[in-house]
């Protein structure tokens, strides 16, 4: 799953129509408290960002395979308590919960965590489901390549960026 930084808003607009309309929360103002939620959002980004980089420093350094970016980058994440890939969303949810409770902006909350954490999760997994889709949409045009090549991997690279360009992602 992945987060795109034009989903941000939307997500945040989400999250606290749902928690804010159902009662779930009391807020003292509502657009701060959305800011609040995008700054969490934001904040995952620039460390997925910097963990990418990171990991494709020690690739070069290591003379390693680009393949081999997304166990690299696992293990830099592992390191730092940093949730990627399917983890994405337990983790921000987690930053979510810390926010709910340190935040001046929310007054009461009025449901346990684990409601939150699963009202939180099915918002963010439906925003981030387009990953999915995007990367099956991208391999329908891939059919003619056999997978784990080079030539493959370049070729993803390729249409991964028309398909985003398309669906006006990143």
């Amino acid at each position: 799953m992945r987060l795109y930084a034009n989903k941000i808003s939307t997500i945040a607009d989400a999250i606290a129509r749902l928690l804010i309309d159902s009662g779930d929360l009391d807020v003292t103002d509502r657009e701060e408290f959305k800011a609040d939620l995008e700054a969490v959002l934001k904040e995952y980004r620039r460390k997925d960002r910097e963990l990418t980089e990171q990991a494709k420093d020690i690739l070069e350094k290591r003379g390693l395979p680009y393949p081999e970016l997304f166990r690299t980058k696992r293990a830099l994440a592992e390191a730092e308590d940093f949730g990627i890939g399917d983890d994405a969303v337990q983790w921000i949810t987690s930053q979510l919960l810390e926010l709910f409770m340190q935040s001046s902006h929310v007054e009461e909350i009025y449901v346990d965590d684990a409601t939150l954490r699963r009202k939180l999760r099915d918002v963010l997994r439906r925003h981030m489901q387009a990953d999915e889709d995007i990367d099956r949409e991208v391999r329908r045009h891939l059919k003619h390549l056999a997978e784990n090549t080079e030539a493959f991997e370049i070729e993803y690279q390729r249409q991964l960026e028309m398909v985003k360009r398309k669906h006006g992602l990143e």
